[in-house]
């Protein structure tokens, strides 16, 4: 079991960030949850690094450069399906894949496919396909909202390699997004200052910074064993996916708390990144299963067998 990832896939995740910094950063990210232009501007990006023509499925290399590169995206909180569109199946014609509960349960997909002409085909996790039509929806105060339902028409029950991958690379742009999130709030407490000295300096500020970065570390430790359980094609795959979403999910319940509290109420302002960043996650925690849900999932399917590991 190796968890490194290639230098060739760090490196493009690192590119891919700097080139998202270059054609704006948060600015375009915020000018994305917007209008269609910042959208279009990220995607100009995406393309010019040649992101849809990585192929996930086809060898080890492109799976991690596909993480990496959903990393990236998550660091900016890129207003664009990226994670989605490397997932996208190879034997039927579509553009993106999206995890959904069942065909018996109301599914949805984030904010960010509003506007985007892309074929969907969404999968559950017993691997039963559907071809997936986004409804643009807006909450009461008609405001966009953080989700989009969908419309399910079934295709077939050939997804079951879908799931595994589909479930994991959301969970590395969830990760970007809480790299992103300590790092703003460790650039802040630096910064500024209380009772004459920084706010770093206090012993409670650096244990909760402490715990913000154990969580994140944790889950990027289980971001790399799905990983490499998905292109190994373990039979625990999904479990492994399963898994990791839950550890993600709750390292973002922990970071994002953390994070706001340390920022103080400026944390909840539209001129702070953390607030864009926090309000950018909130699709990738809940959906396609918020945290109970997913427990229940990795429980039914793991019965009494348990995690397959070093020590099982």
């Amino acid at each position: 079991m190796i968890l490194d990832l290639s230098p060739e896939a760090v490196e493009f995740g690192r590119t891919a960030r700097q080139a998202l910094e270059a054609a704006g950063g948060d600015a375009l990210a915020q000018a994305g949850a917007h209008e269609q232009d910042g959208a279009r501007g990220a995607a100009k990006v995406l393309a010019d690094l040649g992101a849809w023509d990585l192929d996930p499925r086809d060898s080890t290399d492109e799976l991690e450069a596909a993480a990496t590169l959903c990393r990236s995206a998550g660091w900016w909180a890129v207003a664009r399906p990226v994670a989605e569109r490397l997932a996208r199946p190879r034997d039927v014609e579509a553009d993106a894949l999206v995890v959904v509960p069942g065909r018996g349960s109301p599914s949805a997909i984030g904010h960010a496919a509003a506007g985007v002409d892309l074929r969907w085909v969404a999968v559950d996790l017993d691997g039963r396909r559907s071809r997936a039509t986004p409804r643009p929806e807006t909450d009461p105060v008609g405001k966009p909202g953080v989700a989009l339902p969908l419309d399910l028409a079934a295709l077939d029950e050939a997804g079951a390699g879908d799931v595994a991958l589909g479930l994991v690379l959301p969970c590395w742009t969830l990760l970007g997004m809480l790299d992103r999130a300590v790092d703003l709030t460790t650039h802040h407490v630096r910064e500024r200052r209380q009772f004459g000295q920084p706010l770093s300096a206090f012993q409670n500020v650096q244990f909760q910074l402490t715990e913000a970065e154990v969580e994140r570390v944790g889950a990027e430790e289980l971001a790399k064993h799905a990983l490499w359980s998905t292109v190994t094609s373990q039979p625990g795959a999904v479990a492994d996916a399963l898994a990791l979403r839950l550890a993600t999910v709750e390292a973002a319940e922990v970071v994002f708390r953390i994070t706001h509290q340390l920022h103080g109420a400026i944390g909840f302002c539209d001129e702070t990144a953390l607030s864009w960043l926090s309000r950018a996650s909130q699709p990738l925690r809940r959906l396609p299963l918020g945290p109970s849900a997913t427990r229940a999932a990795l429980t039914d399917r793991l019965g009494r067998h348990g995690l397959t590991g070093l020590f099982s």
